[in-house]
């Protein structure tokens, strides 16, 4: 069996992303347009919508609307939203848009391109996938992006479900027109994800640099508290940037929670702070995209943990002289795409081999065959 997390990332040296300009670090900021995309018996669902709001701890009504709920979410679209676009109309922002909601929202679709900002999909509903069949969350894929299409007037090139199930990943590299998936908080960088054997861009986003710790229980309680927060991630990554080692900071918003005034504030305090340091390279997640496919395109590299039983024999059972056996208990265990790697290819072998005795009696060719065994594994 297969372990399908990669635990180790890029490890300890991460690689330069080369950002325009020699930047130190890049700044994301991502809008998230929800409102009038979320549950609501009005829209068709089974029950009120119960997340991300000012209503901590609030319960889903089922077959009965929730007027302070939707109030809520109406601030977002009706006072939040334009509060947010005033602040941001110079920035190159990232709209996460549920396509429903950018439907019922004319108006400030049109402002979203006036300002010239990326329009991502969120999806077609803003609801959880969790439980949704594969078949029918494929299909609201589909819809998702023809909907988008319809009121942009141009298809998306980044899609973000955020209440995902097992299956959204998958399905966004199925559907085959993204440049990028930000369905992962797995890194402060753009990584390659391999699908089917194709690869697939994923821009990492962000739980904690993100408003929605207001509507938590444990999370920010003022503004105050939220801008410390971006200002202390923002100074960490700049520093790494100076040291050589530049990342990405993702800033996640909602017109409904950071568009509140004594929110809002502390956005505007972020922005003064990132903008009195040189090298701040603010961009659109497309816009990083588009840089990192360019400047660390996908590698073809073939790993052993994607081989098949019969090819991994093949290529490594010749390394314990006359016991392919070995290297056939090694394939069948289970173990990550980081234990194929040195170190931990030594220890794979050793705990494999088939029995003390046959360790024993090798012992003495042990670390010459074993590291050779790992000069073979890093260059399978």
């Amino acid at each position: 069996m297969r372990y399908s997390r990669d635990l180790t990332g890029y490890g300890r040296t991460t690689p330069d992303p080369r950002w325009p300009g020699g930047a130190r670090i890049a700044v994301q900021i991502v809008l998230n347009y929800e409102e009038g995309g979320e549950n609501s018996v009005e829209h068709g669902d089974p029950a009120s919508e119960a997340f991300l709001s000012e209503i901590i701890g609030a319960q889903a009504w089922p077959g009965q609307r929730h007027w302070n709920m939707e109030s809520i979410y109406d601030y977002g679209a009706r006072s939040g939203f334009w509060r947010m676009h005033r602040m941001l109309k110079d920035l190159p922002v990232t709209v996460y848009g549920v396509a429903t909601a950018l439907e019922r929202s004319p108006e400030q679709v049109a402002a979203m391109q006036e300002a010239r900002w990326e329009i991502a999909t969120h999806g077609l509903k803003w609801i959880d996938y969790r439980n949704v069949p594969r078949e029918e969350e494929a299909r609201h894929i589909a819809q998702a992006v023809a909907l988008h299409t319809a009121i942009t007037g141009e298809r998306p090139r980044g899609f973000y479900q955020g209440r995902t199930s097992m299956n959204t990943v998958a399905l966004g590299c199925e559907e085959g027109g993204f440049d990028y998936l930000a369905d992962t908080i797995a890194d402060e960088l753009p990584y390659w994800h391999v699908h089917n054997d194709r690869p697939q861009l994923m821009v990492p986003y962000t739980m904690d640099a993100n408003d929605m710790r207001f509507s938590s229980g444990q999370g920010f309680g003022t503004g105050t508290d939220f801008f410390d927060y971006l200002r202390d991630s923002f100074d960490m990554l700049y520093a790494e940037g100076a040291a050589g080692a530049p990342k990405m900071m993702s800033i996640g918003l909602h017109c409904r929670l950071a568009g509140r005034p004594g929110r809002a504030m502390a956005i505007q305090r972020f922005l003064d702070h990132a903008r009195s340091h040189d090298g701040v390279w603010f961009a659109s997640r497309l816009d990083i995209a588009r840089h990192w496919a360019a400047e660390h395109p996908f590698q073809p590299r073939t790993r052993p943990s994607q081989m098949d039983r019969d090819a991994f024999v093949a290529r490594f059972g010749g390394i314990y002289e006359h016991s392919p056996f070995i290297a056939e208990r090694v394939w069948d265990a289970r173990w990550a795409p980081s234990m194929t790697r040195p170190p931990a290819l030594p220890g794979a072998w050793h705990r494999c081999s088939a029995h003390r005795a046959m360790t024993n009696a090798l012992a003495s060719c042990r670390r010459t065959r074993i590291w050779q065994a790992s000069w073979h594994w890093r260059n399978a």
